[in-house]
């Protein structure tokens, strides 16, 4: 056979990244990144919410009450960054309209929060809740109420925005299943009851007996932050996995080609350096008895 007919294999050098597989590999990895992306943003979001929150409770929780109608100029009006804020109120709770707003877990108990609107002396109404009380043997019904002190009262609320109307959850008559402001102020007069804001009860003077009054909230961040850097490691694997990949089935593709060759070579140079005899190690420890 003459020099001229020998055959040399060709080398397949990178073209294999473009089949169909290795594409589909890789529009994978994009997708995934972009998800990891999303939901590590969606993560320090979170986070950034709850430090809202803290600096909120910081800012407002023990700040000197101010009049109702100072923070609250007109009857829907309330701002997120008055959340936690006391205020003063001065007239006489309506014990006939209270309300038991049930399904309130506590310390992992069942329970309900006591609704007592107060009918100021301005004439308009507004909510407070008197503290939460557990479920009693009725388990639909706690087994007493304490009673909220007759005739004029001077009150300390700190505010707490509406919550929003759950569709298909009733209540027995007396509670309610969500503290939805406005379907409270139908019964009550929409024309005067406060709709943009209630009030967890601070102080109360007379003082009476009251529920579980609502504690200041411990300043935590959760694990948001953890979960947004993890989600961002994940895709930082998967493409250190579709890169180890991809140099594996290069290898196998060029086991000719001199780079790879030579690559072999050391890997398996730097294999043997690393490992030792078994007589190499009793050496070692001989030496280190002896000295």
């Amino acid at each position: 056979m003459t020099r001229g007919s020998e055959q040399t294999k060709p080398r397949a050098g990178w073209r294999f990244l473009l089949s169909r597989r290795w594409l589909s590999y890789l529009a994978l990895l994009v997708v995934f990144a972009i998800a990891c992306g999303f939901l590590s943003s969606w993560q320090f979001d979170r986070r950034e919410q709850r430090v809202d929150q803290n600096n909120l409770v910081a800012n407002n929780f023990d700040a000197e009450p101010v009049p109702v109608g100072e923070a609250l100029p007109s009857l829907d009006a309330f701002d997120p960054q008055q959340e936690w804020l006391p205020v003063l109120l001065e007239g006489e709770y309506l014990a006939d309209e209270e309300l038991l707003v049930r399904a309130r877990p506590r310390d992992g108990m069942p329970g309900f929060e006591i609704l007592t609107p107060l009918l100021t002396e301005d004439g308009t109404v507004f909510v407070v809740n008197r503290g939460w009380i557990p479920t009693g043997s009725d388990q639909d019904h706690p087994d007493a109420v304490p009673e909220a002190p007759t005739g004029h009262v001077t009150v300390s609320a700190r505010l707490k925005p509406g919550e929003p109307e759950i569709p298909g959850r009733g209540a027995p008559e007396g509670q309610i299943a969500t503290i939805h402001l406005p379907a409270i102020a139908e019964s009550l007069g929409a024309d005067r009851t406060y709709t943009g804001a209630y009030g967890l009860l601070r102080q109360e003077s007379p003082a009476a007996e009251t529920g579980a009054l609502v504690p200041r909230p411990e300043p935590t961040e959760g694990n948001h932050l953890s979960y947004a850097v993890q989600w961002i490691i994940f895709a930082i694997i998967a493409a250190v996995g579709l890169v180890v990949g991809v140099r594996a089935e290069f290898r196998e593709r060029n086991e000719d080609d001199p780079r790879v060759i030579a690559a072999e070579e050391r890997r398996r140079a730097r294999a043997a350096k690393a490992r030792k005899t078994e007589a190499e190690i009793e050496d070692e420890l001989i030496d280190a008895q002896l000295r």
